[in-house]
């Protein structure tokens, strides 16, 4: 897929996918992707293990107490200062204080190195950040599109996603991760960007009704 820029991105997609044209028309092009600085990667997955399985407002609300419980900035260090206890009282279950705890560990003892992942494809990220854990495939799919800024990621199993991709194409039912994963086929090369749009349709479906 040689489109690059978001016009030619949302070009693409429109053509490959006629369901998608009003909404490219009503939103525009998708954002361009920058990746963030490797200082700034262990927070984004802290964060992004946060949002697992959580609604956005209740992911941020015990986010912002995870930040507080790591004195107002989440690094390698004050993860492993805060503890289980600290991190399970800002609101985080068993699962999601242990995944933190033990990504603080393995990026200190070198096991994940974040500092590679930009050279790195992104199965073998992927393989890298779920060998943590209670890290899945969802978290490193979210850190591979908003921290990486891959254009090439494609979180089938996102409800969000699914959700849309029903919503644009009238489905009775709401289509199946695996019905999806093979619905990403054609869009190689700029699934991040129909993530996106899909995204976007639910945004415009809530304020529809």
């Amino acid at each position: 897929m040689a489109a690059t820029t978001p016009g030619e991105i949302a070009k693409f997609i429109a053509q490959r996918d006629r369901a998608f044209q009003p909404l490219i028309a009503s939103v525009g092009p998708p954002p361009v992707r920058r990746s963030i600085p490797v200082d700034d990667r262990f927070a984004s997955l802290v964060r992004c293990i946060t949002f697992q399985l959580l609604a956005t407002s209740a992911a941020n609300t015990i986010h912002t107490r995870v930040i507080a419980a790591c004195n107002g900035e989440v690094t390698v260090s004050s993860v492993l200062k805060a503890g289980s206890e600290r991190l399970r009282q800002a609101g985080l279950s068993q699962t999601k204080s242990s995944a933190m705890l033990e990504l603080a560990n393995s990026v200190a003892n070198g096991q994940v190195s974040l500092g590679r992942h930009g050279r790195m494809s992104n199965d073998e990220i992927t393989a890298d950040v779920t060998a943590v854990r209670g890290i899945g495939p969802w978290t490193a799919h979210m850190y591979l599109m908003h921290s990486l800024a891959r254009g090439d990621v494609w979180p089938a199993g996102d409800y969000g996603v699914r959700n849309g991709w029903s919503i644009l194409h009238h489905d009775d039912e709401m289509i199946s991760e695996s019905a999806l994963k093979n619905a990403g086929e054609p869009f190689i090369g700029v699934r991040s960007s129909v993530a996106w749009y899909c995204w976007q349709a639910v945004h415009q479906h809530r304020l529809a009704h």
